[in-house]
Formats: C-alpha cells, structure tokens, sequence
C-alpha cells in the first residue's frame, strides 16, 4: 500500500484511459483485474487476521475485481463468502466470477461479517443507489468490524466527490492504479476512510495531484532580514485580522513584516508598524504584499487595495478585498484566497468539480487561487491544481483565514513562484491547526506555526 501524498489525481475518464493506454502496450483487461484483485486480497489477507471476509460484488469490473480477490482470498485460507447485487455484465467480470467456486449469496439476503469488502460500485457512478442495493449495503457495513471498499466506496461521485446515496463511512479505500478525487474532494473523501494507493501497472498522468509536505530549506549563512523577504500587511477597518496575518508571515519564514494603517498594540515588538500611505507601499524591499484580512469594503478600503494593486509587488489578495477587486485580471504574480462565498461572488458557480472550478477561476484572473475549504484546492493559470485534503474541522473558526494568508505571504515573500508558495502556506496552516488541537483559536494559531516547520532542511 503506497500512501496518496504527492500522486496525480486521475478523473474517472483519465483512469480508462490509462487502462486503455495499458492495454495497447500489450497488458489484457484480464490481466489488470487479476492484478487489481489479487492486490486487494494481499492487503485484506494482511489486515484481518483470520476472520471471515464478506466480498459484496456489483455486475461490473468492480465487482469483477471483488470475485478475482475473494477467489485469492480462498486459496490462502481465509473463511470467505460472495454476495452479489446483479450477474456479471462485463466479459472480464463475467470470467472472473466464473473463476469463483463457492455460492454466491443475494445481497439482500446476506449475513454480517467481521470484514466486508465492498467491491458493489466503482468509478462512473452518475446516480443514487437504488434502496435494494442501498438498504442492505448499509445494513451489512454498520454491523462489521472493519469495512474496506475497492477503489471507491459505493455510492459516491468519481469526478467531484459528491455522496450519491446515504451509507456509512468506510475504514479504508484502496484506490486502484491511480487516486481519483472522490478521495480528496468532500463529501465523498470523508466516507473514503483512510486511503491507499495500490499499484497495477497504469502510468497515472494529471495535471492534478495531492499535496504532500513541502521542503523548506532554512535561511543560508549569509541572509539577513530582507535576503529572507520583506511582507507588507495592508490593515483595515478590523486591525485584529490585519494583526494576525502580519504576525503569521513573521512566523511563516518572513525576514520583514511592516504593518501599515493598524491602530492595534497587541503584536510581537517585532512586527514594524507604520501608518498608511500609498508611499509605504513602494519601498524597493518589499517582496510581498497581503492585502484583505479586515480591510473592510467602505472607500477607504478600496482606496487601499488600489494602491496595493498598483504596487507592483506580488500580492496575496484575502478576504474583503476579493469582494472589492471584483473579476479583475492582475498583472504579476497573485495569489487570491477565497473560501467558498467568496469564490461564488467572484466567480460565479460554474459546472464541474471544485478542481475543475479552481482551475478555470485561476486561467480567468490569470492568479493563483486558492480556493479554501475542507478540501482545499490551490490551482494556476496554466492548469496545474494540488488539492489538500488534510485539514481539520476545528480550522473553521474566525481569523483562521487571516493566518493563512500571512502564512502564504511569508512564503511569496522567500522568492518562491505562486503556485509553490500558496502550495507551502496551505500545508504548513494545516498542520500548524493539528498540532494547536481541538477548539483553538487563530491566534493560538499563530503559535504553532513554527513547529509546523520543525522539517526544515
């Protein structure tokens, strides 16, 4: 089992093409389902220590690889019983129940058991389960011990990560030959349990993949204070939130952070504080600008986002000032943090998946965007998405977005491109939340950013 951090991310389409790109290359159809099923039956032999195993089996390749893992399963021991929804539809489902020697139970009539396998639905699954699959499927995953699903859990949307039909969640998800994004878009991703990839010979190609931990590299011998980037925070009508983001980007690796406008006392002595002018904003040293967090949407706000705008400095735009800079196309670097209203105002709510509608709100604003949630996907103009999908609940409180945004501005600030500093601030946000614990608030936050770091090479 290989673990999904840093793979590509593969739609449901991608994925046959893939196996059809396989195929060409001269492996059979058959021979990928015998390598699916016996990789599934590998891993389950190793996780259930002896007890029964229950193989629910749908009528195509899915349910094909369930038959090929519960034959598998036999040969090495294990108590197993199949239960089936419908007959095999497929020639290679079709040979591989045939290769499968005991009964073959009606779903509807099936006993619990420890282990339940749920090989019923794979990828491409456009519709809810009716409630003669349905009713019985979760009968039988509330009443096992362990629950694991190959490649998806039945009843959820491959491609954009919609729960299709109300089951319970499943322990593990073995996603097969490539992870697809129902693993780490929600809703679908929390049903998924915990993850793992298993390989069988598809060369996986996206432009999408998941996040995996960055590596930052600490300050060399000879920097100093702006060597290592300079982070202006514009601050506004709500300086707590400016505060927060200014003191995040001094945590997040920034050498600088000048505060401007921010009537606010309650900061590190380090964090510069200036009042506002468009002036300040020109300063030669200065590597990044953060402007959003509290600004407010009265006209001075916006006359403090024209003047970060026309800076000419790489920028993350946050919060109010998304509302205010409207559909507006930025000339250099950018990165613009919305979190999901915020994305729907400027963006409206288009078709697709929520990497689909990252991607094409990126290739409109010609910026990086980030566009928050659970599932956070981070994508660039030239199509290329990363999609986080580690965070947690607990993140869902006020100022938490303000952090991230400073965050992202001390990596932007270092010399990093865009899309590899948004892809550092979100990681290093996330794991700062899970070393806080439970019902922190942003500013307690802050405080862990530092040992989010503490992998610094």
């Amino acid at each position: 089992m290989i673990r999904i951090e840093g793979q590509p991310v593969l739609t449901a389409d991608e994925t046959r093409r893939a196996e059809a790109d396989a195929i060409a290359a001269g492996v059979s159809a058959e021979e990928l389902m015998a390598r699916a099923g016996a990789a599934v039956a590998e891993q389950v032999r190793r996780l259930t220590a002896g007890a029964e195993v229950l193989v629910l089996c749908g009528p195509g390749n899915n349910g094909g690889d369930g038959y090929v893992a519960a034959a598998a399963l036999r040969r090495a021991g294990l108590p197993v019983r199949v239960a089936s929804i419908a007959p095999a539809t497929t020639p290679q489902a079709s040979a591989a129940c045939g290769r499968w020697e005991g009964l073959i139970e009606p779903l509807a009539e099936a006993a619990p058991a420890p282990i339940v396998l749920d090989a019923v639905f794979g990828i491409g699954l456009s519709r809810p389960l009716g409630d003669a699959v349905a009713v019985p499927l979760r009968r039988l995953l509330q009443a096992t011990r362990m629950s694991i699903a190959v490649d998806v859990p039945s009843g959820v949307s491959t491609d954009d990560g919609a729960c299709l039909s109300d089951l319970p969640r499943v322990d593990l998800t073995l996603a097969m030959g490539a992870v697809k994004p129902a693993h780490v878009l929600q809703p679908s991703a929390a049903r998924c349990g915990a993850i793992r990839l298993l390989e069988i010979g598809l060369e996986a190609r996206s432009n999408a993949r998941v996040s995996s931990a960055p590596v930052i590299r600490a300050p060399d011998a000879s920097a100093h204070k702006y060597s290592r980037g300079m982070v202006a925070v514009v601050a506004g009508a709500m300086p707590g939130a400016g505060a927060l983001a200014a003191t995040a980007a001094g945590r997040g690796g920034a050498g600088y952070v000048l505060l401007l406008g921010s009537a606010t006392d309650r900061l590190p002595h380090a964090i510069v504080r200036r009042r506002f002018t468009p002036e300040a904003l020109t300063d030669d040293r200065i590597r990044a600008i953060v402007v959003g967090p509290g600004l407010g949407r009265d006209d001075r706000a916006r006359e403090r986002l024209e003047a970060a705008l026309g800076a000419g400095r790489p920028l993350v735009v946050d919060g109010d000032a998304l509302h205010c800079m409207g559909e507006r196309r930025l000339q250099g670097p950018a990165i613009l943090t919305p979190h999901a209203g915020e994305f729907v105002a400027m963006f409206g709510s288009e078709a697709g998946s929520k990497i689909d509608r990252a991607i094409s709100a990126a290739q409109r604003a010609g910026s990086v965007v980030v566009y928050k949630g659970a599932d956070t996907v981070i994508a660039a103009p030239d199509g290329r998405a990363v999609v986080h999908d580690g965070g947690t609940s607990w993140l869902s409180t006020a100022g938490t977005g303000d952090v991230l945004a400073g965050l992202i501005g001390a990596r932007l600030a270092t010399g990093l491109e865009p899309m590899e500093a948004a892809v550092q601030g979100v990681w290093l946000h996330t794991e700062a939340a899970r070393r806080a614990g439970p019902a922190f608030l942003a500013d307690d936050l802050v405080n862990h950013i530092s040992l989010a770091a503490d992998f610094v090479v």
